[in-house]
């Protein structure tokens, strides 16, 4: 069977127009779904802390940028980061839609420009801040070394 000939121009307008398999509605169901509060991997990085004694205050309103989770007795904030969204350096889950590839770097730059902003006045008031990636919460490689020199620290404090 033979093809019919397409202009290149037709094939890669076809190629663009079909690059989301899913229609608009379904894209926006997907993308009203994702919350800022209480996710996975936050609620598995909250149940080991409290596994192992640590108590703790949620999105603190007094505090910069309303923090996940906030240790006042230790001084430290633990931010959980999803990968896609803060743009982890190196990790397979920071990837870049190809369609509307400036609306999304704008909207990456912005996310990494607020949270470093952020990261810097909470330290000016004098909390620790530890980053903790959705991508380290998987099982293979729960809890990362820098959640479990944070438990060791604190349980050395308090003995």
């Amino acid at each position: 069977m033979l093809l019919p000939e397409i202009e290149l121009s037709d094939t890669l307008y076809q190629v663009i127009s079909e690059m989301d398999v899913k229609s608009k509605f379904q894209r926006s169901e997907n993308m009203s779904r994702i919350h800022g509060k209480d996710t996975k991997p936050e609620m598995i990085v909250r149940s080991f802390l409290h596994r192992h004694g640590f108590r703790f205050r949620l999105h603190s309103k007094v505090l910069p940028g309303h923090p996940d989770i906030v240790l006042p007795k230790y001084r430290t904030i633990i931010e959980v980061r999803g990968c896609f969204w803060h743009r982890h350096p190196g990790c397979k889950f920071t990837t870049t839609p190809a369609s509307n590839l400036e609306f999304w770097q704008k909207k990456f730059h912005e996310n990494v420009r607020r949270d470093e902003a952020q990261s810097v006045e909470l330290r000016k008031l004098g909390w620790d801040l530890l980053v903790i990636w959705g991508c380290e919460t998987s099982r293979k490689s729960f809890p990362p070394p820098s959640l479990l020199d944070f438990v060791r620290k604190a349980k050395e404090i308090t003995q």
